[in-house]
Order: C-alpha cells, then sequence, then structure tokens
C-alpha cells in the first residue's frame, strides 16, 4: 500500500508507504479501483486554496473492500453489512452524528468534520484521500455499494460531483418539483452537464446556459432542451423561446461560481422560482440583490454546500440508469496512479471532463 503525498505548491509529489493499516471497530479498508481529480484537487495544487500540507489529496473514487475492523462491521448507508469483496464508494465527508449540526439534518457542516482528501496526513490515518492504492475509511463513513456492471469512470465522481448536484436538486424540489418545470442550469462543467441530465430524467425542460461553446454542445448531448451564452441576454432570449418560461424560469442551479451569472438568474427568475446557488465556493465578489424584489416575486434563494450521506444514494441510483456512454466521456485520460504528474498536465486543458487516475493493481 501507498498514497502520493501533496507538499506544497511547486513541490513534487512524495511516494509514501504504508506497510499496515490497524483499522478500529466500524472501520474499513479499501482497494482503490480508479480516482478522478476533482477542480478542488487543482484549486489546491496550484496554490488558489490554503490546506495543511503534507496531505493526500483525492476524493473522488470508487474501490473494493479488502479489511473490515474488529466488532460490530462497518455499514452502507442504507444498513447493509459490509464485506470483503463488496465495490462501493463512499461520501467526502465524515461526521460525528452529536453536535448541533448533526442533530440539525446538517452534516456536512459538522463541527468536528473530516474530509477525505482534505486533512493534513497524520499517524495512524495515512491513507486518507483518493491518490492512493488504498483508503482507509474511518467509523461513520457515508458507504454505499454500487453495481459490478457500472464501470469506474462513471462511478467515482460520484462521491463529489454526482452527489452535490443531488444534493441541490433535493433543495430546489423541496420548493418546487422538476417535473414540467422550466430549469435554467448555468455552468455546464461536470456538474451542469449532471445536473442537465437529472433535470431532463425528472421530466423538466433543460435550459443550460455557459460562455464555453463546446459545454453548450455537451448540454445538448447530456439532454438540454436549449442553450444560452452564459450572458444575461442570451438567457432571456432563450427563455423567451418557450412559453412555459415567459415569465421567466420555475427552477434554476448556479454551478459556475460566476457573479454575473448569479446576477443573471437573479434577474430571470419567475414567481415563486427556486435559485440553488452551488458554485460559489470560492471569494468572486458580490451580486446586487434588491430585496422588494425576492420579496414580491417570492423568490427561494438557498445555498448548497457539500450533501449528506442520503444525497450519495441518490447519485448512485441515478447513475445506476443514466447513460453510461455519456458519463464515461466527461473522464479522459486514465493515467497510471504513478503518473501523476502527467496527469496533472493534462488536467488543466480538459474543459467538461476528469482527468482519472488507477493503482497499479485493481484490488489486493
Amino acid at each position: 500500500m501507498h498514497a502520493l503525498v501533496f507538499r506544497g505548491e511547486g513541490l513534487p509529489f512524495e511516494s509514501v508507504a504504508v506497510p499496515e493499516v490497524d483499522l478500529a471497530e466500524g472501520e474499513a479498508l479499501v482497494s482503490v479501483e480508479l480516482a478522478t481529480i476533482c477542480g478542488s484537487d487543482l484549486h489546491s495544487i496550484h496554490g488558489h486554496r490554503r490546506v495543511e500540507t503534507p496531505l493526500v489529496l483525492g476524493h473522488e473514487q470508487v474501490g473494493r473492500v479488502v479489511a473490515l475492523g474488529p466488532g460490530a462491521p462497518a455499514r452502507t448507508v442504507d444498513g447493509a453489512e459490509l464485506v470483503p469483496g463488496t465495490r462501493v464508494v463512499w461520501g467526502v465527508a465524515v461526521d460525528c452524528g452529536e453536535c448541533r449540526y448533526c442533530e440539525a439534518g446538517l452534516p456536512q457542516k459538522c463541527t468536528a468534520l473530516r474530509k477525505y482528501g482534505h486533512e493534513r496526513i497524520m499517524r495512524g490515518w495515512e491513507l486518507s484521500g483518493g491518490f492512493a492504492s488504498h483508503v482507509h475509511l474511518l467509523a461513520r463513513t457515508p458507504i454505499v455499494a454500487v453495481d459490478e456492471r457500472i464501470p469506474d469512470v462513471v462511478l467515482a465522481p460520484a462521491s463529489c460531483a454526482t452527489a452535490t448536484v443531488m444534493a441541490a436538486i433535493a433543495a430546489a424540489e423541496q420548493v418546487r418539483p422538476l417535473a414540467g418545470a422550466v430549469v435554467a442550469i448555468s455552468g455546464c462543467g461536470m456538474l451542469g452537464l449532471t445536473a442537465v441530465a437529472v433535470g431532463a430524467s425528472r421530466g423538466a425542460t433543460v435550459i443550460a446556459s455557459d460562455t464555453d461553446p463546446q459545454r453548450r454542445a455537451a448540454a445538448l448531448k447530456f439532454g438540454a432542451t436549449a442553450v444560452a451564452d452564459g450572458t444575461l441576454a442570451g438567457l432571456r432570449e432563450t427563455l423567451s423561446g418557450f412559453p412555459a418560461a415567459a415569465h421567466g424560469y420555475g427552477v434554476a442551479l448556479e454551478l459556475s461560481g460566476a457573479p454575473d451569472a448569479v446576477t443573471a438568474l437573479l434577474a430571470t427568475a419567475d414567481i415563486g422560482a427556486a435559485l440553488v446557488l452551488v458554485g460559489s465556493v470560492f471569494p468572486s465578489g458580490t451580486v446586487a440583490l434588491d430585496p422588494e424584489q425576492v420579496v414580491r416575486r417570492m423568490l427561494s434563494i438557498r445555498g448548497v454546500h457539500n450533501y449528506a450521506p442520503r444525497h450519495l444514494v441518490d447519485a448512485v441510483q441515478f447513475l445506476r440508469t443514466a447513460d453510461h456512454a455519456a458519463f464515461a466521456s466527461l473522464v479522459g485520460a486514465v493515467y497510471p496512479l504513478d503518473e501523476l504528474a502527467s496527469a496533472l498536465a493534462e488536467a488543466p486543458a480538459a474543459r467538461s471532463v476528469r482527468t482519472g487516475l488507477r493503482p497499479a493493481h485493481r484490488h489486493a
């Protein structure tokens, strides 16, 4: 077993051998089948996001259980007992289950939260991220068993991109169901294209907006009814082509984090619309908000950051019946784990795709 350790911006990754893992009750050791490089991994590597080093990056992966801790075995989110050989994905965050946020139904904001691929490496939990041959899953990790027939390139992003989209969809549907609604998706990267596919699968008329023509073309392949060029004028013009959106969209998901995109969605919402903000996870400036318009138009504005364990279950359920070929196309080149430097050189050039990492051995 070994992990690739990130030591800081501009420094080479270091391969660290981990000869053994001491599993506690409720824990599991998983052999990584495939990991994908998330945009947040790239932000950390290039110094755009502050992280404590050294650490093992990576939080999008699929793998197979190879060992379990003593006593009561680890279980999946839906209560199934894990056994060696089970193919799984797991959530990015581990909560305590007892703090005020956990008790309020916000485990992703737990006061004692630990996150795979985000924590400084420590003795006893060296295998803490997906850029490794194995990952040490702590007790209370959200784990979901996955179908052997689903390609690994489809499943790996489930624990970040897909589950986050499902959390955003759930937040929107607390206000308005997607079925029959005009849904605006702003930003057509990995999350946006996933949101397009989910919206289309739930009977929505999906309008996808992005400044990149290649991403707009991809959105049409994922089920968008029409696309807009990412500007306010373009979004208005596209929405005006649908009678049901004559006064604006009913549901919107903003996944780009661009202030102009947020402004455009605020300006094109119909009365009673639900706007879910997801992409604004880095400081990018403020936007003007007229509270009178929010009140008179009865708008619901929600923020979604990360997700709860149930959303990972929803993600896997969605991927079971999704277009596997389309989702596989979102992962471009797949490199051996030990060729991470080459993979990182490829990743920034990718547009709507992830780059994959595969350990030399498939499972122990």
